[in-house]
């Protein structure tokens, strides 16, 4: 297969695009409208904090609670310092700096992370390896909790 070099065969091979109307972009976004990422921050520490008690719980060690915790905060600091980081009003950005910030956000989440996990076995005494990752996991998977409760709150309103 020869690389493709001339233009015109890229936008052949590209679907019909037909931007939307006004009244078609503002129905749109009444039948979906957007979530704060600080709702599903806020789900993420609530799920986090059970998931550490209900560690703690089962295994009656106070050790693996704090690990559990630290692995959900392991998740939802660097997620909500993200979410500030992109949700900043800047004004008269253009779409390749947006780009830009939110990719260097993302840099930042990762780095923060590595940085809470490197931490991790001077700040919890006694730390449960597998209770630290099992916190993280159960956190950074709640998001798809927001949308399941977004759906049943649109469902309830009748939309």
């Amino acid at each position: 297969m020869r690389p493709v070099t001339d233009w015109e065969e890229l936008e052949a091979d590209a679907p019909d695009f037909k931007p939307l109307t006004a009244e078609e972009a503002r129905l749109l976004r009444e039948r979906h409208p957007s979530v704060s990422p600080w709702w599903v921050i806020l789900g993420q520490a609530t799920v986090g904090f059970l998931a550490a008690w209900v560690a703690w719980a089962i295994t009656g060690e106070a050790r693996t609670g704090w690990s559990a915790a630290w692995g959900a905060l392991a998740v939802v600091l660097p997620a909500a310092v993200f979410a500030r980081g992109v949700t900043r009003r800047r004004e008269g950005s253009n779409p390749a700096a947006a780009v830009a910030g939110f990719l260097g956000w993302e840099f930042v989440k990762i780095a923060l992370t590595l940085a809470l996990l490197a931490l991790s076995p001077k700040v919890v005494p006694g730390l449960s390896w597998l209770a630290l990752v099992a916190g993280m996991v159960v956190t950074a998977k709640t998001w798809w909790l927001a949308f399941l409760v977004r759906a049943a709150l649109r469902k309830r309103r009748g939309r």
